[in-house]
This record gives C-alpha cells, sequence and structure tokens, in this order.
C-alpha cells in the first residue's frame, strides 16, 4: 500500500519525477548498505517482439477521490497486464492485474486488446505515480491526482469533436509536369477529418493543467475513417497514442456521440467505445449493449453526467440509425439521478455533457434537435440543472440561462435574464457548444448573424448519401449569448469556486480559450461566471 501524501506536482513535472523515482530505485539497489526496493516504476523487457505499452489514458472510478483506471492498448493478447502504483514521496508501491478486453473490428477483423487496472483504496485529493506494463514491455509511467472529497476549488476543461491529425488518406495529386510514371503523386491527408488543431489542443489543456477533461462526442471519427476506406482500428489508436501526453496525467472523461457509431461493431455500433473505456457509470446499465453509454461522477461538490443523445436525438447522423434503442432506460436513469443530486445537500452543481446541442444558431449544421429538447428539456428546468456542455455544431457558442419554452413547434428554450456577464445557474440552464476541438469542417462563418436558429423537428424521406435529410424549422433564437465567429478551434476551461456559507453562493468562472502552435499558446476569447446558491444553504 502506497504512502500517498498530498503533492504539488503538475503534468509535466509529475511525469518527470515517475521517471526520476525510477532512475533513483536503480541507483539505490546498487549501494549495498541500503536496502533494495521494489521494482516500483521500471523493469527490463525481458523478450524481444513483445508489443509495447500503447494509448496510456485514465479514467475516473465510481468515487473519483478512491478509484482510478488506467489503460492501455495492444495490437496482440500480452501477459500479466498490471500497474505498479506509488507516490513523488517515495512510497513502497503496490501491484494491480490488469482486466483485458477485446473486440473484432467489423470491418478490418483485426482484434483490439485494452488493458484496464482498476486502482482502489486511494486517498482523496493526492498525487500518485503509477507504471503500467506487461510480460516483455518497457513499462510507461505517468502520474495523476485523485479528486478531492467535498467542497474545494478545482479546475476541468471541455470540448468536442476533435480527431487526430494522422496522415493515413493518400489523395493522387497533379505533379505540375514534374517526373511522374503517372503524372501525379500521392497527397497524404488525415482520415478521421483531424488538423494540426487537434493534436494543438492536447499541449493547450496542459498548459491549463485541469484535474480532469470532458470531451464531448466524437473522438476520433473512426467511423468516417471508415466511411473513407481506411482502418478504424488505426483511427482509435492514433487518437489514444496522440492524447497520451495528456491523459496519462489526468482523465478524459467522454461522452458518446454520433461519430462512435461503428457499423459492424455491435448492435449500436458502439462495441470499441465500450471496449476502451472503463466509465463509472458502467453499472448504470443492466443491458451490456448500453454498458457505459450514460455515467455519472462526483468531484467536490459538482456533480457531472454524461448522456448518450443518439438515444432521443430525431436527426440521422451516425453510422446507423438507432434512436430510441434504450426503450425510455436513459431517460429514466437520467431523472433518478438528476432528482438524488438536488436532494444532495453537498452538491451545489450539475453539469451534464452530451453531444448534440439543444441551442445552436449554425444556419447549415445540424442546429438544434427537437428529440434532444423534448426528452431532456423538461428534466434540466425541474431539476435546475446548472450548465450543458455539448458538441456536434463545430464552433463555440453560449446561451443566456434558459428555463421553460415557448408553445410552438421547435420547443423554444426563454431566457431568464439578459446579462452576458453573470449567469444565475439557480435560475435557469447555460447551454455551451465547444464543438470545435481540432475538426476540419468548422464553422463559425456559418452562423445565423441575426439571433436565430434551425431545428430538426422530423426526418424526410429523401435521402442524402447515406443518411434520410433533416426537416428543420427556423425559430427566433432569444436564447442567444455569445457567439466565436472568428476562430476555429478552442476549449473552455471552469474554475470551480465553492464559496462559504456567509455569502450562500458558489461560482464557476468560465474562460473559452483559442490555441496556436504544438506548444498550445492560449488566448482568451469568452470570459463570464455562473453563479447559484451553495447546497447545503438551500436545505
Amino acid at each position: 500500500m502506497p504512502i500517498a501524501r498530498r503533492s504539488v506536482l503538475t503534468g509535466s513535472t509529475a511525469a518527470a519525477a515517475a521517471t526520476a523515482l525510477g532512475a533513483a530505485g536503480r541507483a539505490e539497489a546498487a549501494d549495498p548498505s541500503q536496502p533494495a526496493p521494489l521494482p516500483l516504476l521500471h523493469r527490463t523487457p525481458g523478450r524481444i517482439g513483445a508489443p509495447g505499452v500503447a494509448g496510456l489514458h485514465l479514467q475516473f472510478g465510481a468515487d473519483p477521490a478512491t478509484e482510478m483506471t488506467v489503460s492501455w492498448l495492444s495490437p496482440q493478447s500480452v501477459r500479466r497486464p498490471q500497474v505498479r502504483l506509488g507516490s513523488p514521496d517515495g512510497g513502497t508501491g503496490r501491484v494491480v492485474d490488469a482486466e483485458t478486453r477485446t473486440y473484432r473490428d467489423g470491418l478490418s477483423h483485426e482484434e483490439v486488446y485494452v488493458h484496464h487496472a482498476r486502482l482502489t483504496r486511494l486517498r482523496p485529493d493526492t498525487t500518485y505515480l503509477y507504471s503500467a506494463g506487461h510480460d516483455g514491455a518497457t513499462p510507461e509511467t505517468g502520474s495523476f491526482t485523485t479528486a478531492p472529497r467535498g467542497r474545494t476549488a478545482f479546475t476541468f476543461t471541455s470540448f468536442g469533436d476533435q480527431g487526430a491529425p494522422n496522415l493515413r488518406r493518400a489523395v493522387n495529386w497533379p505533379t505540375g509536369g514534374a517526373p511522374s510514371p503517372s503524372g501525379r503523386f500521392p497527397l497524404y491527408t488525415s482520415s478521421q477529418a483531424g488538423t494540426a488543431a487537434s493534436a494543438d489542443i492536447v499541449a493547450a489543456v496542459e498548459r491549463v493543467e485541469p484535474l480532469f477533461n470532458l470531451v464531448n462526442g466524437d473522438l476520433c471519427y473512426a467511423s468516417a475513417a471508415g466511411v473513407f476506406g481506411q482502418n478504424r482500428v488505426a483511427t482509435w489508436a492514433d487518437w489514444f497514442i496522440g492524447n497520451s501526453r495528456s491523459t496519462r496525467l489526468r482523465p478524459w472523461m467522454p461522452c458518446v456521440g454520433n461519430g462512435e457509431n461503428e457499423q459492424g461493431n455491435g448492435p449500436l455500433g458502439v462495441t470499441g467505445y465500450q471496449t476502451y473505456f472503463t466509465l463509472p457509470g458502467s453499472t448504470a446499465s443492466a443491458d451490456p449493449e448500453t454498458r457505459g453509454l450514460w455515467y455519472g461522477f462526483t468531484v467536490g461538490g459538482v456533480r457531472f453526467i454524461s448522456l448518450a443523445n443518439d438515444d432521443v436525438a430525431i436527426q440521422d447522423t451516425g453510422d446507423t440509425y438507432v434512436r430510441g434503442y434504450s426503450d425510455g432506460a436513459q431517460r429514466r436513469w437520467l431523472e433518478r439521478e438528476l432528482k438524488a443530486a438536488r436532494a444532495d445537500g453537498g452538491i451545489d452543481w450539475i453539469v451534464v455533457f452530451m453531444h448534440h446541442p439543444m441551442i445552436s444558431s449554425s444556419r447549415s449544421g445540424s442546429g438544434s434537435d427537437l428529440g434532444i429538447r423534448e426528452a431532456w428539456g423538461p428534466l434540466f428546468d425541474t431539476y435546475g440543472v446548472d450548465l450543458v456542455l455539448s458538441g456536434h455544431e463545430h464552433y463555440y457558442e453560449r446561451s443566456l440561462p434558459v428555463r421553460g419554452t415557448l408553445p410552438n413547434e421547435a420547443r423554444t428554450p426563454v431566457p431568464v435574464s439578459t446579462r452576458t456577464d453573470v449567469a444565475d445557474t439557480g435560475k435557469g440552464t447555460v447551454h455551451m457548444i465547444i464543438g470545435n476541438g481540432g475538426n476540419l469542417a468548422t464553422t463559425q462563418d456559418a452562423l445565423f448573424e441575426e439571433p436565430k436558429g434551425r431545428v430538426v423537428v422530423d426526418l424526410g424521406k429523401e435521402t442524402e448519401g447515406r443518411h434520410r435529410k433533416a426537416v428543420f424549422v427556423t425559430e427566433d433564437a432569444p436564447w442567444r449569448a455569445v457567439q466565436d465567429r472568428v476562430h476555429t478551434h478552442g476549449f473552455a476551461a471552469f474554475d470551480v469556486d465553492p464559496g462559504d456559507t456567509r455569502t450562500g453562493r458558489t461560482r464557476m468562472r468560465v474562460t473559452y480559450y483559442t490555441f496556436d502552435g504544438p506548444y498550445g499558446d492560449l488566448t482568451p476569447v469568452d470570459t463570464f461566471t455562473l453563479e447559484r446558491p451553495r447546497g447545503d444553504v438551500r436545505h
């Protein structure tokens, strides 16, 4: 059992400490006057040809203050996958065996192996070092900090629709008269809708050093890679390996989007997603087909809830059309979750993250979806959800706080305030679209200039490619607050201030950043404050 005390190590320094700790252990072992330490963070490879540790990533357990899951990928079966756990202060370490889960991709027929080591009995608000490995592989090291217990300040970040900047798709391009047998040469582009920003956002998140990051669906666009005849397994590997600069240091907690729906990978197309992640809500659904598609976790005084919007959305945007697959089970679970959170005096905030948005000013994209407004909107109102984060539309926008709807076909949300600098979420829910995490098809220049939006209300009989065309209505958008019509990519950071019983108020300070370059240079674009009564004051 590691003796782990509170540490102030952050991202890069923690990773460096992990390496240094392994080296220090080897140096001490060479001194006969000192007891030999356990091989905590270093093992010598024992077999040439064993696959390495790839795509190291973290996920919170059911209790983020005391549980963490360390996961990694391998292209073939391995022996004895395990994690060795220690602390920056030289804890004795313990070994945790990993569970291996597999699936076989429905297009390439490749089998994928994902190893998950569930770490329990951790201490709240404590930094740990770990190494992950299996027989014959050099271990990969990382660190993480457990969530605080009870109300305290912390920071989290959020974005959606990332992709990965691989160069796996070849396009024949004219040579312009240069010597070539065919007169053309291959130009390599991303097979997963990624750009340089798909990589740069990882460095940008690390500049903030959040406790964790929320990914609002459409993670790597493996389904799009399949449409272009590319390898979906390689697409997932690119995403995990590229993001591991951050995901080995802090959890990236996902929600499932239409881009995670891969035809042939299970009845809902999400077998890959379910294999790659071990999520705290994996037991929220007793049905194996929907395991981990919706879940919740609590950090400090904030309850986070991840939803699977394909279950209720009208629009046809996935690899297969799966609307209604839970037969209402997800909605019933959500109502129980929201009711329990609002009855808990230790919970101040309820934050929902999901893929398809309830508000959007997009002129040409999917816009808002009536199915989501009708399924989730009344529950958000009844139980006072504070913040809803989404993606799907590839730009940034936020709403005024809204509560209730107009009696029209679109069920247009009604604002309760017109201030854009401060929002009282005790009176209404703020919605944010942060769907520009790297995708090449950004739409910041395709928004209504006047306060209007489009809402999907039905599907027509006509098709567009593999999908049925949506039927839209245009609505006035009194809910509109702020849009970014300039920057192509960005993410948001949320600083939680628990406040105190004297004022009875708690706040979140929100900054939406754009970023540039491989070092993730940050520029604030939008800043505002959310506030509400504390849970212990209300009760």
